[in-house]
């Protein structure tokens, strides 16, 4: 069983910047995947970002040339770091550890909320 644990959300301006951590409580190497998930209001969960074994980063259009996700094995930690921030941004980013394309662990979430 891993946990994972995120933190840095907030409130932002527009065109602000915030940093997501994820802290996993045991070895992340296992999963090929490591993600950002959100959940805005109202809507569903939607991928944001994935570092994916191999094939290396890959982004939502809406969040592409904006955010920028990294992964650090050795620490267990990936981090999603959100330049340029728009009030669609907002809402509850997930941290998820992946394996073939399947989910095997969420973190509890963190919200984000950009104001204008």
């Amino acid at each position: 069983q891993i946990q994972l644990v995120e933190s840095g959300g907030g409130l932002a301006q527009a065109g602000g910047s915030l940093t997501l951590s994820c802290v996993a409580s045991g070895n992340i190497e296992m999963f090929n995947a490591m993600s950002w998930y959100r959940q805005a209001p109202g809507k569903e969960r939607e991928l944001a970002a994935t570092m994916i074994d191999d094939e290396g980063a890959k982004y939502a259009d809406s969040v592409k040339g904006r955010f920028t996700i990294s992964r650090d094995n050795a620490k267990r930690t990936v981090r999603l770091q959100m330049n340029n921030l728009k009030p669609e941004d907002t809402g509850v980013y997930y941290c998820a550890a992946e394996f073939i394309g399947m989910v095997g662990y969420w973190g509890q979430g963190t919200q984000v909320t950009v104001s204008t």
